[in-house]
């Protein structure tokens, strides 16, 4: 498709370029991208691939927009809390560029609906934070020969890769098996930079622009590593693996497989003895009320108990009480009894198996977290 006038106005800038011109725009114009996200990296992903002029643009997401989100996903704003992040980012982008093409996906990417969503775009950019969904779109990538643009961000320090398994390594390639489950924090849970995800989802977008017109060096074979902190870059050279199971010489994995089993997120079903020793909010706020003896014990990081905390909590964090050493639990006594409590009920709960292993019996883990507590006790206290 030939450009028109006003596209001609538009991307003027690109035009006079040498690398790029009327034929790289064009290309460009054609292109169908499929962004896995709207939050943090897809947000700058979406907002420069659209006003690049990228023809058809599609978004993954299942989520709404949250208060806590602004910090860093700036495509979506206060006007928009509480809508479906798909929504919120298609009417930003066609307040940007409306000729651009936006199809939306309010689904959880699956290895039900993968190859049928997949199948129709060009690129696969990745910009969210779970090593299932990896998993998911890098096979899948692989397995419909497409290239794979890989970003990954947490507290100070990003990552950027291409995978394309018909040129280099894929995913797994570098990362054979995933971490063990709860050892890699989120971003949820370890924070990040608001500044981060901006950098590195362009540094994505950039990527997908010169596969798109064919320029440049790609990272297909490197890994690049940003530290935010000391404002550094560095890079590792990556090399396909003659035994990766998907990509190798001699593949095991044909299809798709359960990626939650894969990466050991299995749901668990609460034991009876997990449910005989929880207590509900309400029940925590009558013993305070009541004054009755007892410990609360916060086992959440000493970072988010200076956002926030129950009066009369003492912090322990979840990493001391895992130690198993007397000398970190803050003189608690293994007579006494003790509430414990995190911000949705998770760790406190590992937190309390690890006292009971010590010796302790008279625990309880609070269901919820401080986040029940907030919305069911006392709303002063932020959610976060």
């Amino acid at each position: 498709m030939a450009l028109n006038t006003d596209q001609i106005n538009r991307y003027s800038r690109h035009l006079l370029l040498p690398e790029v011109g009327v034929e790289g725009q064009e290309k460009i114009c054609n292109s169908k991208v499929l962004l896995i996200g709207t939050g943090g990296l897809g947000s700058p992903l979406a907002l420069y691939l659209a006003a690049a002029g990228v023809g058809t643009l599609g978004l993954i997401d299942f989520d709404v927009v949250d208060l806590s989100n602004l910090q860093r996903q700036v495509i979506h704003g206060e006007s928009t809390v509480g809508k479906l992040k798909v929504d919120s980012a298609k009417e930003r982008i066609a307040d940007m560029n409306s000729s651009i093409d936006v199809k939306t996906y309010n689904v959880r990417l699956s290895s039900e609906n993968v190859m049928d969503i997949f199948k129709d775009y060009d690129i696969i950019i990745d910009g969210t934070d779970n090593f299932p969904t990896r998993y998911l779109a890098s096979d899948a990538c692989v397995l419909l020969k497409k290239p794979y643009i890989y970003g990954c961000i947490l507290r100070f320090e990003g990552q950027a890769s291409v995978f394309d398994s018909r040129v280099g390594p894929c995913y797994r390639c570098l990362f054979p098996e995933p971490p063990p489950p709860g050892l890699v924090p989120s971003c949820a849970e370890g924070g990040v930079i608001g500044i981060l995800p901006g950098i590195v989802g362009l540094l994505q977008a950039n990527e997908a622009i010169k596969m798109i017109i064919g320029k440049g060096d790609t990272l297909v074979g490197r890994l690049l590593l940003f530290d935010a902190l000391g404002m550094k870059f560095r890079e590792m050279k990556l090399r396909k693996d003659k035994d990766c199971p998907i990509c190798g010489d001699n593949p095991t994995i044909k299809e798709l497989i359960d990626y939650e089993e894969f990466c050991g997120i299995v749901p668990v079903e609460a034991s009876p003895e997990d449910d005989e020793m929880e207590i509900g909010v309400e029940q925590v706020k009558q013993m305070l009320d009541n004054k009755q003896a007892f410990r609360l014990v916060d086992v959440r990081e000493p970072s988010e108990y200076d956002i926030c905390k129950i009066g009369g909590a003492i912090l322990i964090p979840l990493g001391d009480i895992e130690a198993k050493d007397p000398a970190k639990l803050n003189g608690l006594n293994p007579d006494e009894k003790i509430v414990l409590h995190c911000k949705a009920g998770v760790r406190s709960m590992k937190a309390a198996k690890a006292l009971q292993e010590m010796g302790f019996k008279n625990l309880k883990s609070m269901r919820g977290g401080i986040n029940e507590w907030s919305e069911k006790i006392d709303s002063s206290v932020p959610l976060y």
